[in-house]
């Protein structure tokens, strides 16, 4: 015979579900904390009784057997029973919400006269570049030629981006990828290639790439990116491989680690997320690039990057595109260093949000010309390319510290070019941040004059 209070508890249950928001009721999908840290069983227990599925673990590694305390679970009504959770063992409930990425690929008229005119291939830490990647104006703009010249900074550690994942295979960024993975299947790797189904073999037809030679990179075409652009399924797709390539050009002896937790239409959910958050820092990254944003806070993600900054991460995030002031997540939570977009004109773009409680500071965002799927370069305008821009900077503290950690690589980074009150510290200068890293520890940790210095490349002097 069940017990009088269990017997009302699952009554309870039974008339929450009916009286639940259908929008609540179609979300199926919780993120549910245990108040053990050994959970499993408990959440098992809780769905037996409750009737829902748990999905999985979301604070460890894929395919760990460790103790957990976060799950995804599905059909877990959350309304009226909350505050009788407890006696069932779990501390809290969120709904599973949809985050959208910060902006698709799209080539404007000034990127496509660049990338134009200035195709001559050229080595790159190793690898083969168009001169176009170095000498685009944000590039002179935050002072990244001057900065590995003759500040001899380079990068260091890991940055984990989290985004649509990476083409693999991209000559420039092929051999600084580490180990990463895809939160969308579940499988190893982390690349967005897979994305490319067999039904879109014909639109792939239709894309033409301009090679300069076979042992180089290629440039896709406007035509080709616009017909991108206008299929819904791939509306975002090389997102992810855009947000690598900056981080590669400040950053360029720093590792990346690709994790996948959008899909090629832009659009992930928080669970995967969270997954990214602790994957990252359970495999040692240094620095978290999240060009992606939600409208409202989730406790959990906020608690996944607390967790993160207190074992020496490093967390970046885009302001969102919405012209607005209103606060968005992650970038407006404690210890993520919020990043708008400005014009080559140190202004604030007008696509880009702003407001001291959400920036940071501030970066390039406009015709940012970066890497792109199938060995090609596109360029991209949002905050989801200025964010990657900060991100590489502190993965340049991280090479001159390899402990650094939240607070001293933004110090660093607040060592900016002062532009408007609702632009946080400024507009990134390299050089500045650099600088001021080296006088908070004295470093003499310089890189090798990079082969780039000398290649004759028309780099303007650094802002």
């Amino acid at each position: 015979m069940k017990p009088r209070w269990l017997v009302w508890l699952m009554l309870v249950v039974f008339v929450s579900s009916a009286a639940a928001t259908p929008a609540l009721a179609a979300n199926g999908d919780k993120i549910v904390r245990t108040s053990s840290s050994d959970g499993l069983g408990v959440i098992n227990a809780a769905c037996q009784l409750l009737g829902c599925t748990v999905l999985g673990s979301l604070d460890i590694l894929p395919g760990s057997t460790g103790p957990s305390s976060l799950f995804l679970v599905r059909g877990l009504v959350q309304d009226v029973v909350t505050f009788l959770l407890s006696l069932l063992g779990l501390a809290s409930i969120e709904p599973d919400l949809p985050v959208a990425l910060q902006q698709t690929a799209s080539l404007g008229q000034a990127s496509v006269a660049i990338l134009d005119q200035k195709r001559t291939p050229m080595t790159y830490y190793g690898t083969v570049a168009w001169e176009a990647y170095f000498v685009q104006p944000a590039a002179d703009i935050v002072g990244v030629r001057y900065t590995h010249c003759n500040l001899r900074a380079t990068g260091g550690g890991t940055v984990a981006v989290i985004d649509s994942g990476v083409d693999p295979n991209h000559p420039t960024l092929k051999p600084v990828l580490t180990a990463g993975y895809d939160f969308t299947r579940n499988v190893a790797g982390g690349s967005e290639m897979a994305d490319l189904a067999q039904a879109s073999v014909a639109l792939l037809d239709q894309v033409q790439l301009y090679q300069v030679n076979q042992a180089s990179v290629a440039l896709l075409d406007q035509a080709s990116v616009a017909l991108l652009d206008s299929t819904p399924a791939y509306s975002d797709f090389g997102h992810g491989t855009m947000v690598a390539g900056i981080v590669h050009l400040v950053a360029p002896t720093a590792k990346i680690m690709p994790l996948k937790a959008f899909a090629a239409n832009g659009q992930g959910y928080t669970s995967d997320i969270l997954r990214a958050v602790y994957y990252a820092t359970l495999k040692g990254a240094k620095v978290i690039n999240m060009s992606f944003s939600r409208p409202t806070s989730s406790p959990e993600l906020k608690r996944a990057i607390n967790y993160a900054t207190s074992k020496g991460l490093i967390t970046v995030a885009a302001a969102g595109n919405n012209d607005s002031s209103v606060l968005v997540y992650p970038a407006a939570m404690q210890y993520v260093m919020g990043v708008a977009s400005t014009t080559d004109y140190d202004t604030r773009s007008s696509f880009s949000n702003y407001g001291a409680q959400q920036v940071w500071v501030a970066a390039p965002g406009e015709g940012i010309i970066t890497t792109y799927p199938w060995g090609s370069y596109a360029a991209g305008w949002g905050t989801s390319f200025s964010a990657p821009l900060v991100s590489g900077a502190a993965a340049l503290v991280v090479g001159m510290k390899g402990s650094a950690n939240y607070s001293q690589a933004s110090w660093a980074i607040a060592h900016a070019k002062v532009l408007s009150s609702d632009l946080g510290h400024g507009r990134l200068a390299l050089p500045w941040a650099v600088t001021a890293a080296r006088s908070l520890w004295y470093s003499t940790n310089y890189s090798p004059v990079p082969t780039t210095c000398s290649q004759g490349v028309d780099w303007s002097a650094a802002h």
